[in-house]
């Protein structure tokens, strides 16, 4: 029989600095979702590398007095060497100065310019060299680029350009007939509106810079730094060389990518294939961003967490287990390694790591039973789990594995074997850490091999549920390592709990509460932001002259048909801070259960007037 394939890609990055957390997330997402499909039989290929070309690799070099290629020569290996310490098993590292990626991309751009879907024009705008990418007025936040806050340049020049304008209507009825096309479902009315609105010809070539491939039609241009790295998921399959494995694995089945290149890949990358009339992938996926203690991760603010720091907090495997766990694939999550520790300590050593100790020890005490009935039955765990894959729903397949661990660690105590020397009670308990390991292994393949060593199974999904081969058994070494929250991460964690007038949660006195000026407030209006996933723009009534502006992540929660009217209850004595663009005048008191997913705003039993404060 012929396998099934599966191919999944990240997004290739400036090779302008070293890889942080955000690469990292990335990566590590697309491993675990490469090493899944292995898992399950499917013929795999998973691709990542590196965006060498464009103005800003340009200036760069020139910043270390390098030529352009030096220097990505010289950067280029720290990424290679970060996936292989975080354990990540890709396929294929592309680099956009591989010869047989500027080959394809010479080829697309020939195959677009003989369909008549290029032509030669010049361009004004609004430019910054960061995104590579030009913005309209209406784009911009006071005058500067809405994703890195910069000043934007005003550059003229020669171009040629793409005939996005004549896709428009085959954009929209692919997102019509592939609902799944754009994910998460969060990001996909933003992209299907901003097309509808209309598109413009994209400019696709430079004539300001020669760091790049040129056009194979006019060799005074250099190809614009995203036709020329987008085509790289073609090219890092064998578009030209080898056929037989581009038939095999293309169209990818999804494109790993954030949330801010995501206009990118779901309008200009599908766009350009219809153009060479190439096959479309089968999905584009844009996760969230991390911030790090709040504050948004940047080289420029000094808080960008470096892949050696990630690792050193608790371990390889606690970093790729954390960054899966602690929020959902596709909303933005906060870093902090107070968090990471806790996790590790909590879930993975107390839980998983005990439950392994204990078993092992008493498995080479008493030994076990040769076959027995087994009641913890990880059937349901299983099907749970694939289902949450699926829709690379991480956190919550992460969660139903330690749902089963919790399960076997209640059995043991309720059974209690190491004061019977039940072998029956330990054969059943070393049969739930052989599919818990199993689940677990595309998430931390590090610890499933300990695991897999202890216990003496292959890690294969034909072994869930089934019969236990008994072999001898001893007791795990340690599987996770306890970490101690040093003293500066505490304060750390404390001082980002603080907002200006409010006090820190930990030991509130009376006098710390008075501090707190709650008051009811009515919401009279309801805003969407652009570009904002979880926020509302909301005018409140809090008795003052004026409404408050309070910018809420109530979104996935609430409509704004449900808030128009509310009563709720705000905390008014918070510094002004400034998000999207916008300031937040204040906050709304909610009850919330995050693993859950939940969130209620609180409100006055019934109509109160508005100001009056909570005592």
């Amino acid at each position: 029989m012929v396998k099934k394939t599966f191919y999944v890609t990240t997004p290739i990055y400036y090779p302008n600095d070293i890889p942080h957390l955000g690469h990292a997330y990335t990566t590590i997402a697309a491993d675990v979702i490469a090493r899944w499909h292995k898992l399950h039989d499917f013929d795999v290929f998973f691709l990542t590398g590196t965006d060498e070309h464009g103005k800003k690799i340009e200036q760069a070099a020139e910043k270390k007095g390098k030529k352009p290629k030096t220097f990505v020569d010289s950067v280029v290996p720290a990424f290679k060497e970060s996936w292989e310490k975080l354990n990540v098993k890709y396929d294929r590292f592309i680099r956009t100065t591989d010869k047989d990626h500027e080959q394809v991309v010479q080829v697309i751009l020939s195959e677009a310019h003989k369909n008549g879907d290029i032509y030669e024009g010049s361009y004004e705008g609004n430019y910054c060299t960061a995104c590579e990418a030009y913005y309209t007025e209406k784009d911009l936040i006071d005058g500067c680029c809405p994703v890195h806050k910069k000043t934007i340049e005003k550059l003229k020049e020669e171009s040629y350009f793409f005939k996005l304008s004549k896709y428009q209507d085959k954009l929209l009825e692919l997102y019509e007939k592939n609902p799944d096309f754009i994910s998460p479902k969060s990001r996909r009315q933003e992209i299907i509106n901003r097309v509808k609105e209309g598109l413009q010809d994209l400019s696709i070539s430079r004539t300001s810079f020669s760091w790049g491939i040129p056009l194979p039609f006019d060799k005074n241009h250099v190809c614009y730094v995203w036709f020329d790295a987008l085509t790289n998921y073609i090219s890092g399959v064998g578009y030209l060389e080898d056929t037989k494995q581009f038939k095999k694995f293309w169209p990818a089945n999804v494109h790993i990518i954030g949330k801010d290149i995501l206009w990118f890949h779901s309008v200009i990358w599908p766009a350009i294939l219809m153009s060479a009339k190439v096959e479309l992938p089968k999905k584009v996926f844009a996760h969230g961003w991390w911030t790090v203690h709040n504050e948004k991760m940047g080289k420029s603010a000094g808080n960008a967490i470096k892949v050696d720091d990630l690792i050193a907090y608790a371990g390889v495997d606690a970093a790729r287990y954390f960054l899966l766990r602690e929020t959902a694939f596709g909303d933005d999550g906060d870093f902090s390694e107070k968090m990471l520790i806790e996790r590790n300590n909590n879930e993975l050593a107390n839980k998983i790591g005990n439950l392994v100790s204990r078993v092992s020890t008493l498995a080479e005490k008493y030994g076990l039973e040769k076959k027995a009935k087994v009641s913890l039955n990880s059937e349901k765990t299983y099907e749970e789990v694939q289902e949450h894959m699926s829709k690379l729903a991480f956190d919550k397949a992460l969660q139903s594995i330690l749902k089963f661990v919790d399960e076997a660690n209640e059995y043991a105590q309720k059974t209690e074997p190491w004061k019977t020397g039940d072998k029956k009670i330990i054969y059943e308990l070393a049969f739930a850490i052989r599919d818990i390991t199993i689940l677990l292994s595309s998430f931390m393949p590090e610890t499933a091999e300990k695991m897999s060593k202890v216990f003496n199974f292959e890690i294969d999904i034909k072994n869930l549920g089934k019969e236990l081969r008994i072999k001898e058994i001893k007791k795990a070494p340690t599987i996770f390592q306890k970490v101690e929250i040093k003293e500066e991460q505490k304060e750390k964690v404390d001082k980002d709990k603080k907002v200006e007038g409010v006090m820190s949660l930990n030991n509130v006195k009376y006098e710390d509460f008075t501090k707190l000026d709650l008051r009811v407030g009515t919401i009279k209006e309801v805003e969407e932001i652009d570009g904002a996933d979880k926020l509302y723009k909301l005018s409140v009534n809090v008795g003052e002259e004026k409404e408050r502006t309070i910018l809420a992540g109530i979104k996935q929660y609430y409509s704004k048909k449900d808030l128009k009217g509310k009563q709720v209850i705000c905390i008014v004595n918070l510094e002004p801070r400034k998000m999207k663009g916008l300031v937040s005048e204040g906050m709304l008191l909610a009850a919330g259960d995050k693993e859950n997913n939940t969130c209620v705003l609180i409100s006055p039993e019934k109509n109160t007037k508005e100001g009056l404060r909570i005592s």
